[in-house]
């Protein structure tokens, strides 16, 4: 965070401090995990019935933070005093960046994909001048400010991801931290079961192009034709990327690899060039079109893009890592979230890699369907056997609605078993798996990573995982 006196900490939250020295600086970071507090840093104490904050104080101030930000007094803490930490934490992370006039805020959402291409986003950034785009996906009310705080004043991009739970939620966000780039990838039915319809879901990513000044970008998809609409909703200048005619940024004759990782030519206005990704997936193609629009604003040539496209890795765990065992098994490990668009992606990310091998998806169950739950399940099964997948391990009597659209199409070769939980499924691929198979690991966040867990922690002999 940049450099700020108590005294201007609290001006800029409405807070008033208690005990403490209004010429104190805080130079550090803005922390709300007291186990993450250096010198200088600000301590936010966050209430809570199970777990307070305000408890822990006192230990972030012996490590070396100048102050708490909280809602209660705290003996013997030097306290900046505020009615809402949560609120506080908004208004200080919008004082902070206001006071970083070059800095360049590019925001990004989407029902899927946002935590990938943010990384692909802050790759490419990174190479143009110091980059804020922590791993992860901090896109809520707390991670927003707490990210954007990071920024300092020698960064000069800032890249956040926005999630929502409903319309009004990015609004929010972009009011903390306005926009300057915003990104939209995609409208799915992820988490249709907290906003209530797809069109709803369209409604709020659209928020994020609302919020541009005249003189900022939005980049859209224009394979998403609910996104590509959504250039009727800015007074700013739109970019399309994707590989439809008519996208700005686009990719022709793609080809994926052995791996599954896609080779495209990149045509832009200024030119083409051809670019080869090191990444997984089909998906990813659309992914680092959404980066290159932004590097292309950015000034980066089409050549140069395609050298740092080509040079894009993985950030964030947990999602499209795909590592080979010791054994010859291939594992894809996706299992940090699911809804039925990512899962469709990880399908056929895991069709394309495993082509001429035996495939196995580990699925678990998807959450914050609402009304869509069992058609979004049952979908899911559909699309594994007309994928062809080999053998379908279902996760958890949730998910037992893929197990049905799996076994309800008539002419799929392959088998499906419903199992109790993941250790369950851990014995299956133990006693099942052999040299050559691919394994896809996915789910919502249900411990499904512990299947990933222990197909990465070794091979056992005679083709056994371990």
């Amino acid at each position: 965070m940049i450099p700020l006196t108590l005294a201007e900490v609290a001006a800029a939250v409405e807070g008033r401090l208690l005990a403490a020295d209004p010429a104190a600086r805080v130079t550090g970071s803005v922390e709300y995990d007291s186990r993450k507090v250096g010198p200088g840093s600000l301590f936010v104490a966050f209430p809570g019935e199970r777990v307070d904050g305000h408890d822990y104080a006192a230990a972030a101030v012996e490590a070396g933070a100048v102050a708490a930000l909280g809602t209660r007094e705290v003996p013997g803490v030097p306290m900046v005093l505020v009615a809402d930490a949560l609120d506080a934490m908004g208004r200080l992370a919008r004082a902070a960046v206001r006071r970083l006039p070059e800095l360049t805020v590019i925001g990004l959402t989407g029902s899927s994909g946002k935590t990938t291409t943010k990384d692909l986003i802050g790759q490419l950034t990174a190479r143009l001048g110091p980059t804020v785009a922590p791993p992860g996906s901090p896109n809520n009310e707390l991670g927003h400010p707490w990210t954007a705080l990071q920024a300092g004043p020698e960064t000069r991009f800032l890249v956040l991801e926005k999630g929502a739970r409903g319309v009004g939620h990015i609004r929010y966000l972009c009011e903390v931290v306005p926009p300057r780039i915003s990104v939209v990838l995609n409208v799915g039915v992820a988490h249709i079961g907290e906003f209530g319809s797809v069109e709803n879901i369209a409604l709020a990513k659209g928020e994020l192009v609302e919020a541009l000044p005249a003189d900022g970008l939005a980049v859209l998809n224009a394979d998403d034709p609910l996104v590509d609409a959504m250039a009727a909703r800015t007074s700013a200048r739109v970019v399309r990327y994707g590989e439809a005619a008519h996208a700005d940024v686009r990719a022709v004759d793609v080809a994926p690899d052995e791996r599954g990782r896609p080779s495209y030519t990149l045509v832009t206005p200024e030119g083409s060039a051809p670019v080869r990704l090191g990444l997984t997936g089909r998906h990813q193609v659309s992914n680092s079109l959404a980066a290159a629009a932004v590097g292309r604003e950015l000034g980066m040539s089409p050549a140069e893009l395609a050298t740092a496209l080509g040079a894009l890795g993985l950030v964030s765990t947990r999602r499209m890592d795909v590592f080979d065992r010791p054994d010859g098994v291939t594992v894809i490990d996706d299992s940090y979230n699911a809804n039925p668009a990512s899962t469709g992606v990880a399908l056929r990310a895991l069709a394309g890699l495993g082509a001429g091998r035996r495939t196995v998806a580990v699925l678990g169950y998807m959450a914050e369907l609402g009304s869509y739950e069992r058609e979004g399940h049952l979908e899911v099964g559909r699309l594994a056997a007309d994928l062809g997948v080999d053998r379908l391990l279902v996760v958890g009597e949730p998910a037992a609605p893929i197990h049905e659209g799996a076994t309800a199409v008539e002419d799929w070769g392959g088998e499906s078993v419903l199992l109790t939980d993941q250790a369950a499924a851990v014995e299956v691929l133990r006693s099942e798996l052999r040299p050559g198979d691919v394994v896809l690991v996915k789910g919502s966040r249900y411990r499904t990573w512990e299947v990933a867990d222990a197909l990465r922690a070794g091979a056992a002999g005679n083709g056994a995982a371990s």
